[in-house]
């Protein structure tokens, strides 16, 4: 995200840490959430459809591009902090029913006070964690199962299990979308072995990211997509190389040579969380 101005910093206690709030003194109705000294979302009061962090854009892309515009879809959100991406989806796709899993009782209390969901229609937030609160989903209830889950600046490993995977599987209605939302750096040893994780569960996944991310030259955020039905890579692929945020779009053979025989994890213990560079967040 380029750097705005920012007033003081807000300081609050989550029961993930210490949390703070930044207003974007360039960008009227846009605030920052941070947690822990990372930032975890950018809000937009006035215009939820406004995405600043560049995945959440391409989290927005993939959503855009999956069924037609303006058709409503269900959704489960698994980590909730700021709610972007939930908020984004109730003002393009009208009628969209979504569930926010969030076991941070604190966190959600301040979301809901300082960055409020009362107008936002058709979204439910649980707390609850999530492999708890997607086991309690119905088969097939849903289009979309987004993570967007971190624990710091890694997401917690028994959320990227080939378990849990089949889990979102399970919920997803034939033609639905698992969306991930994971960070990785130099080497790229975690996403390889998501990628191989999520291959053994879906027949058809994707990945966008930034072209430096995908080289190695910085920490970043990576996007996965996976699907028992075709993906729109094309429509993807466009958008990736156009759009304000650019990013590589790996599919197919060459996402098989990414994972360059990477194994799928099948146990958390097996985990090796990547390690950001510090600092994680500049604060002004």
């Amino acid at each position: 995200m380029a750097r705005k101005g920012r007033t003081a910093p807000d300081l609050h206690v989550v029961g993930s840490g210490a949390a703070e709030l930044l207003r974007d003194a360039d960008r009227d109705g846009g605030w920052v959430l941070v947690v822990g000294g990372v930032p975890q979302s950018y809000v937009d009061l006035r215009d939820p459809t406004h995405l600043d962090f560049e995945y959440m854009r391409l989290l927005g892309d993939i959503v855009d591009c999956l069924a037609p515009a303006g058709e409503p879809l269900a959704a489960v959100h698994i980590g909730g902090a700021g709610c972007t991406l939930p908020r984004y989806v109730a003002a393009t796709r009208p009628g969209s029913r979504q569930v926010v899993l969030e076991p941070d009782a604190r966190l959600v209390a301040l979301v809901r006070e300082r960055l409020p969901l009362r107008g936002v229609p058709g979204v439910k937030i649980r707390i609850t964690d999530g492999r708890a609160g997607l086991a309690a989903v119905p088969d097939a209830a849903d289009d979309l199962v987004v993570l967007d889950a971190f624990a710091e600046a890694a997401v917690p490993a028994e959320l990227v299990t080939e378990a849990f995977a089949r889990e979102a599987a399970r919920v997803l209605r034939p033609s639905g979308a698992y969306l991930m939302n994971i960070a990785d750096g130099p080497g790229l040893a975690f996403a390889r072995r998501v990628a191989a994780t999520v291959r053994a569960v879906f027949p058809h996944v994707l990945l966008l990211a930034d072209p430096g991310v995908l080289r190695g030259r910085r920490f970043g955020n990576l996007v996965l997509a996976a699907s028992r039905a075709p993906l729109p890579a094309d429509a993807l692929r466009r958008r990736a190389a156009g759009g304000i945020a650019r990013a590589r779009l790996v599919a197919g053979a060459d996402l098989a040579a990414f994972g360059g025989g990477a194994a799928p994890i099948r146990d958390a213990a097996d985990v090796v969380p990547p390690v950001p560079p510090e600092p994680v967040f500049g604060r002004p």
